[in-house]
């Protein structure tokens, strides 16, 4: 983290004096992180449930009954994953305040790059004219952008840089089996962006992360993955004919564990930090499914107002619902400066985390 040393100077600072006789540094404050700025990107096609729900017998209604989604966006052909991601920072930087030459990192959630390499995140830093900042991708499935906000926390608390870009961007479409119940109902395409930086915090009730706390689980990893393309299972002329590179999800399974390992990450984290649900202005969670959100909403005793759901417009966009979410939270004037809001995912791996923002 900078700080400022005192009294200490260069002259006189021996770090053998600090270890034999326990000396410490006072701080004259402390870095925080900072969200100064959101903004996300749905593509124009607007899928229905009726045609989502045709090829699988299933009518509207009983989509929306199971899902809770009404729509879903479709990228366009020409569209990858770094079109979006682009399309979802561009208005980030503008509620920033800042341009794409001022940032100093790039961190992008993907789990539908635009290619094996190089990182969709080079080619976000490539479009948006940032020099040679730092730029790489994080594939942490639907946790993803949460991991992301991590990463770039560290960099900016330790330093390394004081503004940074995080997105996450899914053309998840390109991976699914219409014929798939469990998968062609649920998702959507979309980005969602985030700029942090590093301020002076000067005191405890200071704006910016308070925590972030990650997990993960690689013993239920079959839960929801792609089984083919890898270097476990390269791609073949029989992995393509067998459908191996279409996404592949347990539903039931999957529906209980995501609602018991995000109720537990949030109530940990509040209890960690002190805050009390009541105070939690907004829940901003993954959009996977509009019954996990109904189920956390029940468990946790919050008010359905008090829940971002967003999931009946755009479906589930993976890794990118979390930060689409957020943007609307920040733009609808759902949170007023100091508000504590609470932010949780959960997503293949499995991985899962919670993290809380005083905005």
């Amino acid at each position: 983290m900078w700080a400022k040393l005192t009294p200490s100077s260069a002259e006189t600072y021996n770090p053998a004096d600090c270890v034999a006789n326990y000396v410490t540094f006072e701080y004259e404050y402390m870095i925080r992180t900072r969200i100064i700025g959101t903004g996300s990107y749905l593509p124009e096609q607007v899928v229905s449930n009726r045609e989502v729900g045709a090829s699988l017998g299933i009518e509207p209604a009983v989509v929306s009954r199971l899902t809770g989604i009404q729509e879903r966006r479709r990228a366009a052909a020409s569209q990858a994953s770094s079109d979006l991601a682009v399309e979802a920072a561009r208005p980030a930087l503008v509620a920033a305040g800042i341009s794409a030459s001022d940032l100093e990192a790039i961190v992008l959630s993907t789990t539908s790059p635009d290619t094996v390499f190089p990182a969709t995140a080079c080619h976000v830093q490539r479009m948006l004219g940032c020099s040679t900042i730092p730029a790489f991708d994080v594939a942490a499935s639907c946790s993803g952008f949460l991991y992301g906000l991590s990463m770039a926390d560290a960099m900016i608390r330790s330093g390394q840089v004081k503004t940074c870009l995080v997105v996450a961007a899914e053309v998840k479409s390109r991976s699914i089996d219409p014929a798939d119940g469990d998968t062609a109902l649920l998702f959507g395409d979309g980005a969602g962006a985030v700029v942090l930086r590093g301020e002076p915090d000067f005191d405890q009730l200071g704006r910016g992360f308070l925590g972030l706390r990650l997990r993960s689980d690689g013993a239920q990893h079959g839960l929801i993955r792609i089984p083919a393309g890898g270097s476990r299972r390269p791609t073949t002329l029989e992995t393509v004919e067998a459908k191996g590179h279409t996404l592949r999800m347990q539903g039931a399974p999957l529906f209980r564990l995501a609602v018991k390992r995000l109720e537990q990450a949030i109530r940990e984290i509040v209890k960690e930090f002190g805050v009390d649900m009541h105070d939690i202005a907004q829940l901003v969670l993954h959009q996977a499914n509009g019954r996990i959100l109904d189920q956390l909403t029940k468990r946790l005793g919050v008010s359905p107002e008090r829940v971002c759901s967003v999931i009946g417009r755009y479906g589930n966009t993976s890794s990118a619902s979390l930060p689409i979410a957020l943007d609307s939270v920040a733009r609808s004037g759902r949170v007023l400066p100091h508000d504590i809001v609470l932010l949780g995912s959960f997503g293949g791996g499995v991985t899962w985390g919670a993290g809380l923002v005083r905005w």
